[in-house]
Parts: C-alpha cells; sequence; structure tokens
C-alpha cells in the first residue's frame, strides 16, 4: 500500500504522507491536501459520531466512529481508482484530477451525517419538521463549501464541483443516470446505478468485526477483478455470488444488528428524548447552516442528561431509563405478507390504539410506539444483480445481466421483507398493546402476528 502513495506522489516526499494504521485495513496514508481536511474541527467531529448509533448499548464494540469508516472509504476509493488505472489506464483516460477527487469524495462523503447514525435524518427530523425533507449528502455538500472557505483550503472549484457530485450520486436520480465524461467514476463512492460502492465494502466489514460477527465477504476479489466497459464498472461473471455476499451480508446486518428489537427500542427513545428537548435546545434550528450544524454530535445525550434545567425533565428521564434498562417493552412483530408489500402503508401508533378492544386501561397514542422496519438488499422488491453488468472473461467486449433463472436456485426469489413492531412506552400497558397489535393484524391480514414473545416471559438480554 506504501508503494501507492509513493507512486502517486513520485515528486514528492513520503514524509508529507501521514500514515494511520487502520484495523480494517492496515496502514493509511493521507496525503497533505486531504490532511488539511482531515485536521479541521469539522472533520474531527466525527470521531464523536457512533458508527451504528445506539446499537453499541447492545453490541458492546460498536463504538467505532464516523471517523474511522471515512479514512477507509477514502483509502478504499483511492485504491479502486488505482486498480482501475493499473489495468485500463491509457484506455479509459484516468488522471491525477480523477484520483484526487474520487479519493475526496471518499474521504468527506459522510461530513454531514448528524448524530446516532440515520436515526437524525430518519425518525427525528421529520418528527420535528413534518414534511420536510433533508439529507446528509446534501449537508455534507454544503459542508465542504464551508470548510474550504473556513480554512482557506487551496483547491479549485472544478475539483470540489466534481467531489460534491460524487457523493450526491447515489440519491440523485439525475446523476446516477446521467451521461457524462468517465461516467463510471461516480459508481465508486456513491453508486446510486447498482448498489456496488467502496462505502459499502467498508461499513459491512468493518461493523461486522465491531459486533463480534463473522464475514465471509471478500471486497477485494471485486476490486482486483473489475474492469469498465461502455463506462460501466463491470464483473466477472463467476463472481456474481460474491457480490450477492456483499448484498446479503449487508441485509443481514440490517436484521441482526441495525434494526435488532432492542436497538430500535433504544432508538425510539431517543428520538423521543430529542423531540422533547427540541424546543429548549433548538437541536433542529441549525440543520441549513455549517457554521452551527458542525457543533451537534452524539454528546447532545450527555448535555440533556446533565443539564438541570427543568424544561429537559422528560427528556432526562428517558435517558435515566436507557441507562437503568428500563426500556420500552417490546411486544411483538409480524412480517408483512408478500402480496400486501406493494400496498403497504406505514402503521402508525394510532392504528394500534384504534384496534384496542375492552381493557382495563383505554390506550393513548403516547402509550405505543411502532417501527416499520424494511430490510431489503439495496434495490427494493428487485435482485440486485440485474443491474449489475458482468463480462465472461479480458478477452470478451461483451457486457450482460444474469438472469433470475441463471443464479442458483438456493438463493430467494424474493428481496425484500417488511417488519412492523410495536412496543409499550410503560412496561406495564405491554398486555394490552400486545392484544391491540393482534386485533389490528386480524383485521388488515385477516391473521394474528406470530408470537415471538409475551411481555411475562420475555428474557432479559444486553
Amino acid at each position: 500500500m506504501g508503494g501507492f502513495c509513493e507512486e502517486e506522489r513520485s515528486s514528492e516526499d513520503m514524509r508529507f504522507c501521514k500514515q494511520v494504521h487502520d484495523n480494517v485495513h492496515g496502514n493509511i496514508y493521507i496525503q497533505p491536501l486531504f490532511l488539511k481536511f482531515v485536521d479541521t474541527e469539522q472533520f474531527q467531529r466525527l470521531r464523536d459520531l457512533k458508527q451504528l448509533g445506539m446499537a453499541h448499548m447492545v453490541y458492546p464494540g460498536a463504538v467505532h466512529s464516523r471517523f474511522e469508516h471515512s479514512l477507509g472509504v477514502y483509502w478504499l476509493a483511492g485504491e479502486a481508482v488505482h486498480k482501475l488505472k493499473t489495468h485500463q489506464g491509457l484506455e479509459l483516460g484516468i488522471d491525477h484530477f480523477d484520483l484526487k477527487t474520487v479519493k475526496l469524495a471518499g474521504l468527506l462523503h459522510d461530513i454531514g451525517h448528524g448524530p446516532f447514525s440515520h436515526l437524525f435524518e430518519r425518525e427525528f427530523l421529520p418528527k420535528a419538521f413534518e414534511g420536510f425533507e433533508w439529507s446528509h449528502e446534501d449537508m455534507s455538500v454544503k459542508m465542504i463549501d464551508y470548510i474550504v472557505d473556513e480554512h482557506h483550503i487551496d483547491i479549485d472549484q472544478e475539483s470540489t464541483k466534481r467531489v460534491k457530485e460524487f457523493i450526491l450520486a447515489s440519491s440523485n436520480l439525475a446523476l446516477a443516470k446521467g451521461s457524462r465524461e468517465k461516467r463510471f467514476l461516480y459508481d465508486i463512492v456513491a453508486n446510486g446505478r447498482n448498489g456496488i460502492d467502496v462505502d459499502k465494502f467498508d461499513y459491512i466489514v468493518r461493523d461486522s468485526r465491531a459486533c463480534g460477527l463473522g464475514c465471509n465477504f471478500q471486497f477485494q476479489r471485486l476490486t482486483e477483478t473489475m474492469r469498465v466497459l461502455g463506462d460501466e464498472i463491470c464483473y466477472r461473471s463467476k463472481d456474481y455470488l460474491t457480490i450477492h455476499k456483499l448484498f446479503s451480508t449487508r441485509a443481514d446486518l440490517y436484521r441482526t444488528v441495525y434494526t435488532h428489537s432492542k436497538v430500535k427500542a433504544i432508538e425510539l427513545m431517543v428520538v423521543d428524548a430529542l423531540v422533547k428537548a427540541n424546543d429548549y435546545l433548538q437541536i433542529s434550528s441549525h440543520i441549513q447552516d455549517p457554521s452551527e450544524y458542525w457543533k451537534l454530535d452524539d454528546t447532545v445525550l450527555k448535555t440533556i442528561e446533565t443539564a438541570p434545567d427543568p424544561e429537559l425533565r422528560e427528556s432526562r428521564d428517558l435517558i435515566l431509563r436507557i441507562r437503568r434498562r428500563d426500556l420500552y417493552k417490546f411486544c411483538n412483530e409480524y412480517t408483512v405478507p408478500k402480496d400486501k408489500l406493494e400496498h403497504f402503508k406505514e402503521v402508525t401508533a394510532q392504528d394500534i390504539v384504534c384496534s384496542q378492544k375492552g381493557g382495563s386501561v383505554t390506550l393513548n397514542e403516547e402509550d405505543v410506539a411502532v417501527s416499520n422496519v424494511k430490510i431489503d438488499l439495496t434495490r427494493g422488491k428487485h435482485n440486485p444483480l440485474e443491474s449489475i453488468k458482468f463480462f465472461k472473461d479480458y478477452e470478451s467486449e461483451e457486457k450482460f445481466s444474469i438472469p433470475d433463472d441463471r443464479i442458483s436456485h438456493l438463493l430467494p426469489t424474493y428481496y425484500q421483507d417488511m417488519i412492523v413492531r410495536v412496543y409499550a412506552k410503560k412496561p406495564e400497558l405491554a398486555t394490552l398493546v400486545s392484544e391491540a397489535f393482534e386485533n389490528f393484524q386480524l383485521n388488515t391480514y385477516g391473521i394474528k402476528a406470530q408470537v415471538h414473545a409475551t411481555p411475562e416471559k420475555k428474557k432479559r438480554r444486553i
């Protein structure tokens, strides 16, 4: 790896490359331009953003940060471009500008991330601003301009423009499908075309390791053999199972870690705590202003927890409950039938409350929390392999997709699950909430939810 840094910096002294030892990729070398971004308070803030939000409350090892993930994506982005340049450099016209901008996009792709992983933008902000759309990718773009101006970083506008386009490529349909020079470069960091990118390569391996889970997905096999055909990164047809392993491992992480029932219970409580504290602390007031937004990180919970202000009492009480493991009580869940997914409408607390029949206590919406969990292979209900182009061997110039009927019959024929989970915010109401939830499913689908646990018998788990 050191050779790559030396080759790219042919006229510069290797002593100016900062070496960082990463527990996933080994030695990572950071060159002076990139170091100017790393050594800013805005980038260092990423150390205080846990990669997996509140998952460390269930998986104690999951305390790694967006900081190390960003360094990992930076390194893998550079390695990917380097491989393509080595094998197809003259053909593709890859130059120093391409290498610089792709690596910088990898470094800064999460610079606009909010606290607690995706909870901030997907669950907190929609409650703070109903109908308001905001994404960490858009904030990353704003943050890049702010950092360049604030720290007087000597970089040309054409470079920052390309970097921002790379970062938006996964969420911007025009960028994902548009025709532009060296279109394949847009698929390296944030791939909106088929979902294979170095961002996933890093977090799948890093998250699996941090949580103590096995991971037999080998991204190196793909980066070593990938090839550009028709301005699109393609893969050997013999590697289709490796690619499927990428998506299936990601889905397993969603099922067992990211959306673990206890993790979601804690996240629901954190969202409620933030919402209750928002008016007083103005947590959401600076989401359009990079100069203030960068000051917001995971430590906001400690701020609430230790503040004596009476206005924060309800939020403090919720955080204290999390500390004492007095969590929202998981009542039950069900997987939406496949034939109902097309017209599925997210279940709300009101839906459950309205399904209550009898009981000594009348449930209110504030007694119930609902988590609608979607788990897929990045392409919704579709097979992700359909969006990926393959080649037979290095002598062939033909690219093709692999249809379902050529894939192993042991692989899934359906690619999306929607799981509805219901929690009682007060443990003593768990039985009533469970009964109302069963009534809701009976009314909706004509069947009861499978009993995963009852409030009385469920064992306490870390």
